[in-house]
């Protein structure tokens, strides 16, 4: 069980499993078969309703009380990832989505050195440099200039997602949870006045319930989360794995095969990360074996 593990495995497992069960988002926003503002605003309402029920003690809330602009921030930059998103999908090809979403570890690293003047390790850099050569390869021909406003989506979305991350890494002690539920109703609210929620169908009820009530939610708290013991930077590397991953579960599911391109780019992504969460494992696991010394009297 990953809580058992030191703080850097214990990030190192929250941002692997969060990112993966986010990575059936773009699967889920494709089978919800309805207009992006529905998806938003239902996706948001039950996100806040779900998790603000954990809220209702008001415990969690005393870390907002204690950083309300910081908070306030982080919820509306959560929100705007959440409906941006959606909105690239909906306005231009997933690969495109996919691909942009990638540099949201440079972004990330860029922010973490620029305003918390925290040093990125080496070994991130090389390792964004090495995944987005696989973003490359994997999509190599699937970028085109169509859909140039969803491709703006993502790149803000991007932008949003790293600058988040560096945030939450600045104050750790800040519960996500309520963060999350907030973002939700923002997002909700913000959708509320283009969206026809009570004209769905069935089918596009129980998906979007999935994604508000269970996928969103886990995915989001886990990786927010994961920035208590990691570097911004290296939280959203783990993105990358959405890449993969989404592709596969739309190719299981819609039967949209992906080419020998994105098989060999997908492979080199994987490696890239397990090579540096290896490297970044040893070497906490290293500065915890030193012994701390004595202090001595001259």
């Amino acid at each position: 069980m990953f809580f058992s593990l030191h703080g850097h495995g214990r990030g190192l497992a929250m941002a692997a499993a969060g990112v993966t069960v986010l990575s059936f988002d773009s699967l889920l926003v494709r089978l919800a078969a309805t207009d992006g503002w529905n998806i938003i605003f239902w996706r948001g309402a039950l996100m806040a309703l779900s998790l603000g029920l954990l809220c209702l003690s008001g415990r969690r809330l005393a870390t907002l009380r204690e950083n309300p602009g910081v908070a306030l921030f982080s919820a509306v930059t959560l929100g705007i990832t959440s409906s941006l998103f959606v909105l690239a999908v909906m306005n231009t090809k997933v690969a495109n989505v996919v691909v942009i979403l990638s540099a949201a570890p440079l972004f990330a690293a860029i922010f973490t050195r620029c305003f918390l003047h925290e040093t990125v390790a080496m070994r991130t850099w090389l390792a964004i440099m090495a995944a987005m050569v696989g973003m490359l390869i994997v999509f190599s021909g699937s970028l085109s200039g169509e859909g140039l406003l969803g491709d703006i989506y993502a790149v803000i979305a991007a932008a949003a997602v790293g600058g988040n991350l560096t945030l939450l890494r600045r104050h750790p002690n800040l519960d996500r949870i309520p963060l999350i539920a907030i973002g939700g109703g923002l997002s909700a609210l913000i959708a509320w006045p283009m969206a026809t929620p009570l004209a769905l169908t069935t089918q596009s009820y129980g998906v979007l319930a999935l994604m508000g009530l269970l996928q969103m939610p886990l995915a989001t708290a886990l990786i927010n989360n994961a920035t208590r013991y990691l570097p911004s930077a290296e939280v959203a590397l783990f993105y990358l794995i959405e890449a993969v991953f989404g592709t596969l579960w739309v190719w299981w599911w819609l039967d949209e095969q992906p080419p020998q391109a994105t098989l060999l780019g997908g492979a080199l992504i994987l490696l890239t990360l397990f090579v540096n969460a290896w490297l970044g494992l040893r070497s906490s696991t290293r500065r915890m074996a030193q012994p701390t010394g004595e202090c001595r009297s001259p």
